[in-house]
């Protein structure tokens, strides 16, 4: 007979890795409410809300503003795989894990990838997706993304969709670390294809991916001569099913939505600008800290996201060691580096709920408690009290 598993007791613990997130009390609470069916009229207004509240955080009047039933990675195939078809050429920004991974998708969609690069760590100048452009005959779309969870790095977006839209090209553009917690201007900024993730700077637990199609985008869509590549994620389909016509197309998770709307609301009621200013702020302090006590943000300087900070490892210190202690000893869970990056930086994410000034005094504080068990010595207290230095100016 099979014994019976014993109940749920996961730690609680500080989550300032590159997500998820620490997601607010009301959030888990909305996930616990009663089940309706995802056709029920009460369900349906919850998704009508949630639409005008994705369209405020992403800042757009775009109508095809939804979110998917999966992570910030099926907003990315659902844009690449809507809008690419065979033989397509699509110009792509790769400095990092997540512009490689949107390369992938486009060779699976059997479209040309035409690669705009820069280091990782460094963002990709105008002049390189010009000239990257320039190779196509005619260009599809432009993809880049915004803040590269990999390396820190934050992408200027202002100025690229002219130099798409003046090659034919459409702008799609990864927001997955970005939206709630810095700027995204969609309208305002030309894009015409975004998608993001609710574990990052929305605080909501992983399952869905927030996107938006403006107008020049669901032109295309719409005169596809191929079927979308992806039933599931078939735009033309689901797009059905959160507009008038209601369309049954997958059963939506309920709870999952039920825990977006709430988040939404909570951004709402800080206000955006506001929201902004913390994750701003928090960053600030949280690097004055760490090159107090020497670390130093790894990530082009001037480009450098508030949401997700990477820091270089000190010669000496073991990636793993002190990552390990953090989590095992204080609960506290900080990234390590992906790629070439791995054993070479810490991502630390100041996402949404997480970003507090308590959370950059804690994290602080312990790294001047664990370092120098790691072989790196350092003046313990120099980091906190510079953060807090920061917070008083």
């Amino acid at each position: 007979m099979t014994s019976i598993a014993e109940p749920l007791q996961p730690p609680t613990r500080v989550l300032l890795g590159p997500g998820p997130s620490n997601v607010h009390p009301r959030v888990l609470r909305a996930m616990s409410v009663p089940l309706v069916g995802h056709l029920d009229p009460a369900f349906l207004r919850i998704m009508d809300e949630t639409r005008r509240l994705l369209q405020f955080v992403f800042q757009t009047r775009n109508e095809l503003t939804i979110a998917i039933s999966g992570t910030g990675s099926a907003g990315m195939e659902a844009c690449l795989t809507n809008l690419l078809e065979p033989g397509d050429e699509a110009v792509v920004c790769v400095n990092g894990v997540f512009g490689t991974r949107m390369a992938d998708i486009v060779e699976r969609c059997g479209a040309i990838v035409v690669r705009a690069e820069a280091p990782w760590g460094q963002v990709v100048e105008p002049a390189a997706i010009a000239a990257a452009l320039s190779r196509c005959r005619r260009p599809k779309l432009v993809a880049i993304v915004h803040a590269e969870t990999s390396t820190g790095a934050w992408q200027p977006l202002e100025g690229i969709a002219e130099l798409a839209h003046a090659a034919g090209a459409l702008l799609v553009v990864d927001a997955v670390t970005s939206l709630g917690g810095c700027p995204v201007r969609v309208d305002e900024w030309g894009i015409d294809a975004c998608y993001s993730g609710t574990q990052k700077c929305l605080s909501c637990p992983p399952g869905l991916a927030p996107i938006t199609f403006g107008p020049r985008a669901l032109d295309v869509l719409l005169q596809r001569r191929t079927k979308v590549q992806s039933w599931y994620l078939d735009l033309t389909m689901t797009q059905k099913y959160w507009g008038a016509e209601r369309v049954y197309h997958h059963t939506a998770p309920i709870s999952m939505n039920y825990a977006l709307h709430e988040a939404l609301r909570l951004i709402a009621e800080e206000g955006l600008e506001a929201r902004w200013s913390r994750h701003e702020r928090n960053h600030a302090a949280l690097k004055q800290g760490l090159a107090a006590i020497g670390l130093t943000i790894a990530s082009q300087p001037g480009h450098q996201l508030w949401t997700l900070n990477s820091v270089r490892i000190p010669d000496g210190v073991e990636d793993a060691r002190l990552r390990t202690a953090l989590l095992e000893e204080y609960n506290i869970e900080i990234g390590g580096g992906l790629g070439p990056l791995k054993g070479q930086t810490w991502r630390i994410g100041l996402m949404g709920e997480s970003s507090t000034a308590a959370n950059v005094l804690l994290v602080l504080s312990t790294l001047e408690r664990v370092l120098p068990r790691c072989g790196y010595p350092i003046e313990a207290g120099a980091g906190v009290a510079a953060a807090q230095r920061a917070y008083a100016a």
